[in-house]
């Protein structure tokens, strides 16, 4: 074998490195490094909701909106004989000889509970029954937008102003204690309060419906107007789905403005249970996702 000289040698061997190496490097990315998350409570679906409620000027606009309006249609009403506010089948009798009343729900109708909404906020807890009571019990709910008004008005007019709630039963004189404070008409003589729990004879109860009492206020009164922040406030919720609470409302579209007038309420109400079967035991991040769900795309 021919010995090739060592300069040779060594020249071909940097030849073969150079043909087997790529002609450019470009260097490789670096993973950007993930944030840890932040410390403290998750975020509250319910933030925006009660933000609105407690700072927007559009909120106080569409009250006073809703309420000079049913003031309105209130006069109206007074003066046609055969009008009358209650859903079909809770009518009995005639509406000869019966004196005018309205029918109005109490919280996020006419009184304001967003401070209650707020401690929740802040101290990341969920509604329960204990301390709803002691938030009723402190009677600091003040007035919503034009409810006040609309109250003195109608019993300016000598129209009795009902009050159907449902609070429990045993809210009752707290309830009637804030409402005094508040400014509120109050019909002396009458059980213008009718919380959950009432019994009505001759009505059986179903579930927290109201309307076994608005019956019995039908009883003996002509209901010019309910006012309510719940589809519940003025028909009964058969099914408590979402279809189901169409179907309820829909016989009565023609009545929203006229006969009804309902409330703007995003922090909470029977709508939102309707999408996760209205079961409040599942966890909260299940109940929340079965909300994301319902998102329209």
């Amino acid at each position: 074998m021919t010995k090739l000289p060592i300069g040779l040698v060594l020249a071909a061997a940097l030849l073969a490195g150079c043909a087997g190496a790529p002609k450019s490097r470009k260097p490789q990315a670096v993973a950007a490094p993930v944030p840890a998350a932040p410390a403290g409570p998750a975020a509250n679906d319910n933030l925006n909701a009660v933000v609105w409620t407690q700072t927007a000027v559009e909120h106080d606009l569409v009250y006073r909106e809703i309420f000079q309006h049913a003031g309105e249609k209130l006069q109206l009403a007074l003066k046609d004989r055969q009008w009358d506010a209650l859903p079909k089948g809770e009518r009995k009798g005639s509406l000869k000889k019966l004196k005018p009343a309205v029918i109005v729900d109490i919280d996020e109708t006419v009184l304001d509970n967003s401070t209650y909404q707020a401690r929740l906020i802040r101290d990341g807890g969920e509604y329960n029954e204990a301390t709803w009571a002691a938030w009723c019990r402190e009677k600091a709910a003040k007035p919503l937008p034009g409810a006040l008004e609309f109250a003195k008005l109608a019993a300016k007019k000598g129209v009795m102003v009902f009050y159907l709630s449902n609070r429990a039963q045993d809210l009752n004189d707290v309830t009637l204690e804030n409402l005094r404070e508040a400014g509120f008409p109050l019909a002396a003589g009458e059980n213008v309060f009718l919380g959950l729990g009432t019994v009505v004879k001759g009505c059986e109860q179903v579930g927290t419906e109201k309307g076994c009492r608005r019956q019995l206020i039908g009883r003996e009164h002509r209901v010019l107007l309910q006012l309510g922040d719940q589809v519940g406030d003025f028909v009964d919720v058969l099914a408590n789905t979402p279809d189901g609470r169409s179907t309820a409302i829909a016989a009565y579209n023609g009545w929203i403005g006229e006969r009804w007038f309902v409330l703007p309420n995003p922090a909470y109400g029977s709508w939102e249970p309707a999408l996760f079967n209205n079961d409040w035991t599942q966890p909260a991040a299940q109940r929340r996702q079965a909300k994301i769900n319902a998102l329209q795309k």
